[in-house]
């Protein structure tokens, strides 16, 4: 049977009356009622501005399309002013309505609507589409022929390797083995990321490190001359400028490496101001991430460490914002941990220093943290325009789409490193769960990642066919689509460290990789084409094992989104849509966009239907919303 119909609000902008409200302004947000959900005797929001409840009441404003539009006037009395609905029917029932969903009894205020006053992301967040390069394992400038060529070295921690050579997953190799990628390989395969369609590039640590990955960083002060040097990304970020791909870095703000100058200051000399900086203790061990020597934490009580890495315009943070460097904004590595020690926690207090400095530097910078369980508590904001997290989007994917049993070790975080078998009802459950924490215009910059360099490759252990499924999803849902170099050529990889193979370049054309990649950019055009996937709302029409539908709605487009794993059928009325109705007869309401599925309605119902693992898009009429 379909799914009953119920009341919709979300924070886009056709719920929601600005995305940027000030402090003070009064902000008016709308809720959408089907009319088959019967007589109501009051409808409004409930706020809780310095924690005591405050409830506005609604008046409809239009009805259109077998629905009713309520707005109601809510005050932005706090920096994050949470709300959510509240319907009172005929029969005197609470219905109660918040980011989890709709309710009969009273909903958490963890879970409400929220209107966030703070400063926001950049325009261009939500639109961006990221591709992620691990710069050793992505390209090696045609001046080089490895490690140890063009001038460059071997440095005494590292095993050369060819190209060709595979991954070596044994220690010490495991973080020594040095292929020789550098930045201007990046530069030089920019023609690349174009011609997928990304639009921003997310490189993981660029500075001096004595390991691949290089979050063990020996200084900040400079480029890794085994990438090129500072100039070599100062080409880079110009030439990605010029075919508008912006560019960010990443940063250890939780800890550097043991080899870093400022932990071996500290280490040398009792008194020097850099011992303060760590967590040394008087027998000589220290504080480390997990424990691990090579990565010391950092001690954010200090004033002298938050002076020369995120404070003020000397910083770390700010220079590499400003020219001669310009990146687009930072992605912050461990953002989850930074701060935060036994009974300490400076985390607040770090990332809002390393947001007012980007905002004192470039206003137009994005800041991305990682935090890969459930982050929604310190994301609010007051800071990270968006996470970088596995919980709404990456494990609950997988647990749809992965081959029952399959193993999932590495980073990803999946519990007792297996990957649960998810029905479509539980993976839409859990991404709702995990999403409800988050203000809106946090999720639309959060990352939809199939996977990253810390965790295993999706298509390791995807279910046949549905690699372009869950790509479509990334693309499709609320989030910046992200694509993990590598991705688009069918790489696998059973855990982080194996999935940071090099690009096999030259392999675009085989019959393995070509169809991967056709699908990858045909997915990325999709997103670009239609700006309804990157601002629009979000409503879920139809939900069974092997299937999702939902729709993303602005004023100005709907796109209907239709997912399967295995051969299925989903219907729903179609009322639904939000369409005068017979629109869906008319032979020019609904235009496939991607994918081969069946779309049929008859008798007040559609009905979508799918052979196999299927990802479809139709484009439809935007929502007949009252003008604001």
């Amino acid at each position: 049977m379909p799914e009953r119909l119920n009341p919709h609000h979300d924070g886009s902008p056709l719920h929601v009356s600005t995305q940027a409200p000030a402090l003070g302004e009064v902000v008016r947000v709308r809720l959408r009622v089907p009319d088959a959900f019967g007589p109501l005797r009051w409808v409004g929001t409930r706020s809780n501005p310095n924690r005591e409840p405050r409830f506005d009441e609604a008046s409809v404003v239009a009805s259109a399309d077998g629905w009713q539009w309520w707005e109601a006037a809510v005050e932005v009395e706090n920096p994050v002013h949470g709300y959510r609905w509240l319907l009172v029917g005929d029969d005197g029932r609470q219905h109660w309505l918040n980011q989890a969903g709709l309710s009969s009894v009273e909903v958490r205020d963890h879970d409400d609507f929220k209107l966030v006053a703070h400063a926001q992301a950049p325009e261009w967040a939500a639109s961006s589409v990221l591709y992620q390069v691990f710069p050793d394992r992505f390209a090696k400038a045609a001046a080089s022929t490895g490690p140890g060529a063009d001038g460059r070295p071997t440095p005494d921690w590292a095993i050369p390797a060819e190209w060709s050579d595979p991954v070596d997953l044994v220690p010490p190799a495991r973080s020594a083995q040095l292929y020789g990628g550098d930045l201007d390989g990046v530069r030089e395969h920019l023609d690349h990321l174009e011609s997928l369609g990304v639009n921003l590039l997310y490189l993981t640590p660029f500075f001096p490190a004595r390991s691949n990955h290089r979050y063990d960083a020996s200084t900040f002060d400079h480029v890794d001359p085994l990438l090129g040097g500072d100039d070599a990304l100062v080409r880079l970020v110009e030439a990605a400028h010029a075919r508008g791909i912006r560019v960010i870095g990443d940063l250890t703000s939780n800890h550097s490496g043991d080899a870093h100058e400022w932990f071996r200051a500290a280490q040398a000399d009792p008194a020097a101001p850099e011992r303060a900086f760590y967590y040394l203790h008087d027998d000589g061990t220290y504080e480390s991430w997990l424990g691990v020597p090579s990565l010391p934490k950092f001690d954010w009580k200090s004033p002298e460490l938050r002076r020369r890495f995120i404070e003020g315009a000397e910083s770390v943070v700010a220079r590499f914002l400003a020219p001669p460097f310009n990146l687009d904004g930072w992605r912050i590595d461990v953002a989850n941990m930074t701060g935060r020690l036994g009974d300490e926690d400076l985390n607040e207090q770090v990332r809002r220093t390393i947001r007012a400095t980007m905002l004192e530097v470039n206003p137009d910078t994005i800041l991305l943290g990682e935090s890969t369980n459930d982050a929604a508590s310190d994301f609010q904001g007051d800071a990270w325009h968006g996470a970088m997290t596995y919980t709404p989007f990456t494990r609950p994917l997988w647990s749809w789409l992965a081959q029952p049993g399959s193993p999932a070790g590495g980073g990803i975080g999946f519990a007792l490193a297996q990957v649960p078998t998810f029905t479509g009802g539980e993976f839409v459950a859990a991404h709702h769960r995990f999403a409800a924490g988050f203000p809106w215009r946090t999720r639309i910059a959060t990352m939809n990642a199939l996977d990253t360099h810390d965790t295993p490759r999706f298509a390791t252990s995807a279910l046949p066919g549905t690699v372009p499924v869950a790509f479509g999803l990334a693309v499709t849902l609320p989030g910046i689509p992200v694509v993990w170099a590598g991705d688009e050529f069918g790489l696998t990889g059973v855990d982080g460290e194996a999935s940071r193979t090099p690009i096999p370049w030259g392999s675009e054309g085989s019959a393995d990789v070509a169809p991967v990649l056709d699908a990858y950019r045909a997915l990325v055009a999709l997103r670009r084409a239609h700006p309804v996937l990157a601002t629009g709302g979000i409503r879920w029409l139809a939900v069974d094992d092997d299937a999702v539908a939902f729709v993303r709605e602005s004023a100005d487009e709907t796109l209907l989104v239709f997912a399967a794993r295995a051969a299925s059928t989903l219907s729903f009325e179609s009322a639904a849509l939000s369409l005068e109705p017979g629109a869906l007869l008319r032979s020019d309401a609904a235009t496939a966009m991607f994918g081969d599925a069946g779309l049929a309605t008859s008798d007040g119902l559609v009905t979508l239907s799918a052979t196999g693992a299927t990802f479809a898009v139709w484009t439809l009429p935007g929502v007949a919303a009252p003008a604001w």
